[in-house]
């Protein structure tokens, strides 16, 4: 399949598909070469929409880029840097050439402009990073973050989308490039994974993992599944002298060392207890073991539990952070995505801070990161990043690595494991139950969700409860969350159209049980029945 992916690379894509145009979603453009979607010309395309738009926003300092470990990934990698050196612009990568992980990116971005704060009209650097995330094989994809370090606005790749397609159009003539090997001999490297490494002292106590593993034996393991956490992981194994073993330290761009996901599909996803199968099934040699996407922005926490519910563990940092980073102090807020588990906002309402509630997409917690008023944000699908000790930007983007080593600081310093501080929550909290199904949708349908509002919803009841808020924003940013989110004092449900597929999202949750829950879920499917034909 390598091989039929790489020479399908170089063919031109059909202007007039409109699967074979660039199309930006919530994590950049992403497609396949055997489909048409992802080959040079769209890399290029979207490359030079990128320097086009560094251009009109003053962007002038270096750009990083980074790539995984997916097949196509390196020649677009290539495609990339030609275009860069192309345009004149300072390109920086790792050293060797080595792969970079999105958090890494987004750290070195960070880092990099935070020491340029005192100069005015200063060269900020920005990032790309090839990754389709934890897709399939074959996959491939590209996202830029701006200089805040976090994925794009709706708005910048927007006009990245459109620009790219207008060079589509044009069959590439302005583009400005230079051949593979003039374009890497400018090409600037730095040791960017041992800098984020040296400084993971500043988000995560690393010297609480060290002591307990010398005094106790803490077992971890991890398996990075092919991608770019592999030599992050090895460095930190190094650095802090950590007896880490790393179950699976293959390489492969076919992926062949995955289990089948759920579908039979496979996929690096590092949230699927399918996926995670080769590492679920050792757990027992381990006191606690991780799991990361190709790019490394997700994680998987696996303990003698099995694999936590992502929402679970949200749940377990956020009320471990409160307790355990002092200079953080109880004006900062604590960020969730509207569809990720209630128990969030009881556990934050217990320590007497404010949630915030936004749509779905790490992109509504980038602001408050960067400037340091949102202390966390978390997604229902496994990722989140935090501050720093000193309430600082540490990564504005998913940082899948910090999030598994706070998960070891977890239980360095309370000696219990995630799930034993979840039981903890639930002894205090209840014990919610959640499920998310999707369903056939069509474009009439996707298109009726948008007009949905408060009055859509003629019920007042859900599930035998008291409707307490009916929700077409979120309350955090007062942003459209594209669909619909009915609230109870016992339960929830959402229901949002996927920007990928025919079909919708239902979301709902429940603290009074399963029969509840599928009672929430009954309703749900009939209440936006008769909502959606309204529209």
């Amino acid at each position: 399949m390598i091989e039929t992916l790489l020479r399908a690379y170089t063919n031109r894509p059909d202007n007039a598909d409109p699967a074979q145009r660039v199309s930006f979603g919530t994590s950049g453009h992403r497609g396949s070469s055997l489909a048409g979607s992802f080959n040079d010309a769209h890399i290029a395309a979207i490359v030079q929409a990128v320097v086009d738009y560094r251009c009109e926003a003053g962007i002038t300092g270096p750009l990083f880029l980074g790539r995984d470990t997916h097949a196509l990934s390196r020649p677009a990698w290539d495609t990339a840097m030609e275009v860069l050196a192309g345009n004149g612009v300072e390109v920086v990568i790792a050293k060797e050439d080595e792969v970079l992980a999105t958090p890494v990116i987004s750290h070195a971005i960070l880092r990099h402009n935070a020491s340029l704060k005192a100069q005015s009209d200063a060269p900020l650097a920005d990032g790309l990073i090839i990754t389709p995330s934890h897709n399939p094989p074959e996959d491939g994809g590209i996202k830029y973050n701006p200089p805040h370090g976090g994925p794009a606005e709706a708005n910048i790749t927007a006009s990245l989308e459109a620009q790219a397609n207008r060079y589509l159009d044009d069959g590439g003539a302005t583009i400005q490039r230079l051949p593979l090997e003039q374009a890497r001999a400018l090409v600037r490297e730095q040791d960017l994974i041992g800098h984020y490494v040296d400084t993971l002292g500043d988000v995560i106590d690393m010297a609480a993992i060290q002591s307990q593993q010398q005094r106790s034996g803490l077992r971890l393991g991890v398996d990075p599944m092919g991608g770019t956490a592999l030599p992050i992981w090895q460095t930190i194994a190094k650095r802090y002298g950590l007896a880490l073993d790393i179950i699976n330290p293959q390489v492969d761009a076919n992926f062949a060392f995955m289990p089948p996901d759920h579908d039979g599909k496979i996929r690096m996803d590092c949230s699927s207890s399918a996926a995670m199968a080769n590492l679920l099934a050792i757990k027992d040699r381990f006191d606690l073991a991780f799991g990361n996407d190709p790019d490394a922005d997700r994680h998987g926490i696996v303990d003698a539990g099995g694999l936590m519910n992502p929402n679970h563990y949200l749940a377990v940092a956020i009320d471990y952070l409160l307790g355990h980073r002092p200079l953080w102090g109880q004006s900062l807020k604590l960020g969730k995505t509207l569809v990720s588990s209630s128990m969030i906002d009881r556990v934050v309402a217990a320590h007497g801070c404010e949630l915030y509630e936004v749509p779905v997409g790490f992109k509504w917690f980038v602001e408050g990161l960067h400037q340091s008023w949102l202390a966390f944000g978390g997604e229902e699908s496994a990722g989140a990043s935090l501050l720093t000790f000193d309430a600082m930007p540490w990564s504005t983007d998913k940082d899948g690595i910090a999030l598994c080593l706070l998960a070891a600081e977890i239980m360095a310093v309370t000696g219990q494991s995630p799930s034993q501080r979840y039981a903890e929550l639930t002894a205090r909290h209840g014990a919610p139950v959640y499920r998310r199904i999707d369903s056939p949708c069509d474009a009439q349908q996707k298109a009726a969700f948008k007009q949905l509002s408060a009055d859509s919803v003629v019920a007042s009841t859900l599930a035998g409860d008291p409707i307490t808020q009916i929700m077409t924003k979120a309350p955090g940013n007062n942003e459209s969350i594209g669909g619909l989110k009915v609230t109870t004092a016992h339960g929830w449900f959402a229901a949002r159209p996927s920007g990928t597929e025919a079909l919708y999202k239902l979301y709902a949750e429940s603290f009074r049980g399963e029969a509840h829950l599928e009672a929430i879920l009954d309703e749900a499917r009939q209440l936006l029945a008769v909502a959606l034909a309204v529209v």
